[in-house]
């Protein structure tokens, strides 16, 4: 009973963009949710489920997480009150998380990319995520081995119907 109840309350997620390519173009170590500061024809083009991911990814600069490179159209609607469609957006983050980021960013090396834009109740929210590029022959060897897992699900699917060869 109190599973059925917690998942009543549990807040709607509605996705509008992800980056289906980073996670076969970089190793994902960690991810934050972060709220984003928008003007309201962004948040319209957004409901309107208009935006691209492709290109963003964050930088902080004086303590301050910054979303660059996402691209949110104009709304067809607006008037000179339209925003720039590529414009850098800041993002919300605890300092203890921005220290984190930071941090792990200058010693390792690693970038911090967009991986799933949505709204939570009503709030346009961002997963970010902090991240490695992969060579060529990580890629490869993922690519199979999501392939070989995939092949090992058919035919124990085959087996359990009944079906040989």
């Amino acid at each position: 009973m109190a599973k059925q109840a917690g998942k009543a309350n549990a807040p709607k997620r509605t996705v509008i963009a992800a980056n289906k390519k980073a996670r076969h173009d970089y190793a994902i170590d960690d991810t934050f949710e972060a709220g984003l500061v928008l003007v309201g024809t962004e948040v319209k083009s957004l409901r309107q489920g208009r935006a691209s991911l492709v290109d963003g990814f964050v930088d902080i600069d004086g303590g301050e997480a910054w979303l660059h490179g996402v691209h949110i159209p104009e709304y067809s609607q607006g008037s000179w009150t339209n925003h720039s469609a590529r414009r850098k957006r800041k993002l919300l983050l605890n300092r203890i998380e921005i220290d984190k980021i930071e941090r792990r960013v200058t010693e390792k090396g690693l970038t911090v990319i967009p991986l799933s834009l949505y709204f939570v109740d009503g709030r346009a929210k961002i997963e970010i995520g902090l991240a490695k590029g992969k060579k060529s022959w990580d890629k490869r060897h993922s690519l199979a081995e999501r392939q070989a897992t995939r092949e090992i699900e058919v035919e124990v699917g085959r087996r359990a119907k009944g079906m040989r060869d």
